[in-house]
């Protein structure tokens, strides 16, 4: 992709910065040029990310492209500071074409210091139902959104930060028992309705239970403290971090500090994000943890 076209993509879905709901209306082929690049980008690095602090984990943004913008003002817009995106950028919300195309420019332009994972929203089957096949349909084609498909099929599921902070959207899952089997994951693949990488997106943490449950959302299961506790200690690891659920301040510990779970926005039934005119990051130093 030529970089005067990448800076002028980004450029224009920029304009419509302190402008919430805008539309930055990119043509097709340049929606399709950012899909087929970044797939490429994607695939060249591994499926478990190992990354180092410092650097900035985000949660769900589901298509609220002004909170996005505003993540981006209140922590540095790439590539004054690292960025780790856990998933779900689409569907829900609004503007979910112009947050997917701000995120693959960045991955494209700064391949080394913005980074995004899977969430269970970039699956055909989920985002069919919740919003962004109806947002392709209506601003360009259904064909697009299979572009979109494809794309998604590539992004990684998880990353490790500094060897001991493990990141992935959804959970741990009772298939995991080597981390090389989060490396080894076949990509391109869509998400499966049972298996590690199912767990990976849709797993939920529980206060109310030990070892492994069902889980409510009828896909995957829902695990416990005594379980986090045991997937650290085996594998040296000091925390996970993930999103996949709203949490009141943004952020949330569970198993004793051992389970962190991250913001996703909020929404009301006006569809606006409720957390607040900054979205909450977590921010992650070389040798210390802190909130903002």
């Amino acid at each position: 992709m030529e970089r005067f076209v990448l800076d002028g993509i980004i450029t224009r879905l920029l304009e419509v910065r302190g402008k919430p709901g805008k539309q930055v209306q990119l043509a097709e082929a340049e929606i399709r040029q950012l899909c087929i690049t970044s797939r490429e980008v994607l695939l060249r690095q591994p499926n478990l990310l190992e990354l180092e602090a410092p650097i900035k984990i985000c949660g769900d943004i589901h298509g609220q492209y002004s909170d996005l913008l505003k993540l981006f003002e209140y922590g540095g817009f790439p590539p004054r500071a690292n960025y780790l995106f856990l998933g779900d950028y689409v569907d829900r919300g609004k503007q979910s074409l112009e947050t997917i195309c701000l995120l693959l420019a960045y991955k494209i332009k700064y391949p080394e210091n913005f980074f995004i994972l899977r969430g269970n929203h970039e699956c055909a089957s989920v985002n069919r139902i919740y919003g962004f096949y109806d947002e392709c349909k209506r601003r360009f084609n259904v064909r697009l959104w299979k572009v979109f498909t494809d794309c998604f099929n590539c992004l990684p599921v998880a990353a490790l930060i500094d060897e001991k902070i493990l990141c992935m959207h959804g959970g741990l899952s009772p298939d995991l028992r080597s981390l090389n089997q989060i490396r080894n994951l076949y990509r391109p693949a869509a998400v499966p309705e049972t298996g590690l990488l199912c767990d990976l997106l849709w797993s939920d943490p529980s206060k109310d239970i030990k070892g492994w449950g069902a889980n409510d959302r009828g896909v995957s299961y829902i695990f416990g403290a005594d379980r986090v506790t045991e997937f650290l200690q085996k594998h040296d690891l000091d925390l996970i971090c993930r999103a996949h659920q709203v949490v009141e301040d943004g952020y949330e510990f569970f198993a004793n500090r051992q389970l962190r779970k991250k913001a996703k926005f909020g929404f009301g039934s006006s569809g606006t994000a409720r957390n607040g005119s900054a979205p909450p990051k977590f921010k992650v130093e070389r040798y210390e943890k802190s909130f903002q």
